[in-house]
């Protein structure tokens, strides 16, 4: 053997060691193998383009959120190093949820399978070769950016209820509207999916949109209950079949939370004129029935205890109870510029156990998910066990999203507050719906 293949060998032997290192990978895949176990070199055209443009490009395109376009190997060639440093540290795609730790079925799941995370990390450790161009697969097709997410599975919403128009300077505080839009919803319709959006660009500059079904009294006021929420990333809300979550109202209030320059990824610095913010409902037919009736609902987490000293970290936790069995469909934490991690436990009062459900140890104020469990695996919780739901601060300059660690931080709505409340999405179960299903479950094991 030659000096130089010495070389070369010792420095590929070198570069799989960092590499391994960087990304916790157990197993390894640093070369594709065919059936005969002949290898072949990690390339572009015949492995990596897929998980581009499956995983990527939804975002990553001319006029998308994303801040580049990797439409084509010689649009992400330039980006390959940064590609893998966020691959590997599983900070793209944006999608905050451990993995290992508690229910890991999840519907609208945006994490890479560990083998597609080996397999970038390892093409740019070999070069970032392109490869056979006739192996490149196809482009798929893209919806346009403004298109309803659930519109090539579900057509287009039944409904949809717009917020009146707001502008918003380039620079400024925190601007708020609260409207309560007359809409006639049909009311005790049962919904099959939601989504709130803003229009257009308004997407750089709403912070968080909070809907709720309004009922009109007589006297002229109204009684409201959770519709759904948007804040930055967040996908929409599928109702599991067989579950009724009815309309409240016939009206729609917004609280629709507005940040002048702009937040998250894209900042235009821009005024935006005519901002709207719209709220689309799939609904089933009339004669839906189900035997399950599921509600959205918003728990505080000790909010007025929340006050985060300069340089210094803090925790909350909140706690509820029911009198009856409930599934639990889907978890959402929400915090601002400080929160940096979150978790959902269940307390079994008769046996003293804690099972942890959900842990998020890196969430980020740019990327809000609700995270909908798969109805199989979505947690069964009887009769008097506790949710608990913990959240964590960091107002030191290790959190790359901090502002000013020198500053006092207590709640409040302004972004340069914090908030520490979570939302979950319940059905509500009887004592034999709940026994069916736990039956149904242990006869899957």
């Amino acid at each position: 053997m030659s000096i130089s293949q010495k070389w070369h060998e010792l420095n590929y032997f070198i570069a799989r060691l960092a590499i391994l290192s960087l990304v916790g990978v157990q197993g390894q895949l640093l070369i594709a193998a065919d059936e005969a176990g002949n290898t072949e070199p990690i390339t572009y055209s015949a492995h990596v383009a897929r998980i581009i443009n499956e995983n990527c490009v939804v975002c990553h395109r001319e006029g998308g959120i994303g801040p580049m376009d990797l439409r084509s190997y010689d649009k992400v060639r330039p980006w390959a190093p940064l590609i893998q440093l966020k691959v590997a540290n599983r900070e793209m795609p944006p999608y905050a949820y451990d993995h290992d730790i508690g229910i890991q079925n999840l519907q609208g799941d945006w994490r890479l399978a560990q083998q597609d995370i080996d397999t970038v990390v390892e093409w740019v450790n070999q070069g970032s070769l392109l490869g056979n161009p006739d192996e490149l697969p196809p482009m798929p097709a893209l919806m346009d950016l403004d298109e309803w997410n659930f519109a090539a599975q579900l057509g287009q919403p039944d409904i949809v209820v717009a917020s009146n128009q707001v502008d918003v300077p380039a620079s400024g505080n925190d601007m708020w509207a609260k409207q309560l839009i007359d809409s006639g919803l049909p009311v005790g319709r049962c919904i099959k999916a939601l989504q709130v959006k803003p229009r257009g660009d308004a997407n750089t500059v709403v912070h968080h949109a909070t809907t709720y079904f309004a009922r009109i009294n007589e006297d002229g006021g109204f009684d409201r209950e959770p519709a759904t929420s948007y804040a930055m990333g967040m996908w929409g809300e599928i109702v599991p079949e067989g579950v009724c979550r009815p309309v409240f109202g016939e009206s729609l209030y917004w609280d629709i939370h507005m940040y002048p320059g702009g937040v998250g990824a894209t900042v235009p610095n821009a005024v935006f004129l005519d901002n709207v913010v719209e709220y689309g409902i799939w609904l089933h037919p009339p004669d839906y029935e189900a035997r399950t009736t599921q509600e959205l609902s918003a728990y505080q987490l000790d909010q007025g205890d929340l006050f985060i000293p300069p340089h210094g970290t803090a925790m909350t936790q909140g706690f509820h109870s029911f009198d009856h069995p409930v599934r639990i469909d889907s978890f959402a934490p929400h915090g601002h510029l400080r929160m940096h991690a979150a978790s959902l436990e269940v307390f079994y009062p008769e046996t003293g156990r804690t099972e942890l459900i959900s842990s998020i140890s890196n969430w980020s104020p740019n990327w809000h998910h609700s995270h909908l469990y798969e109805p199989d695996s979505a947690p069964l919780v009887p009769a008097g066990a506790i949710l608990i739901a913990k959240q964590w601060y960091d107002n030191t300059v290790d959190n790359p999203h901090n502002p000013d660690p020198d500053q006092w931080v207590s709640w409040g709505e302004r972004t340069a507050d914090e908030m520490s409340h979570f939302v979950v999405a319940v059905s509500h179960l009887d004592e034999e719906t709940y026994q069916e299903l736990v039956a149904q479950r242990n006869g899957n094991e």
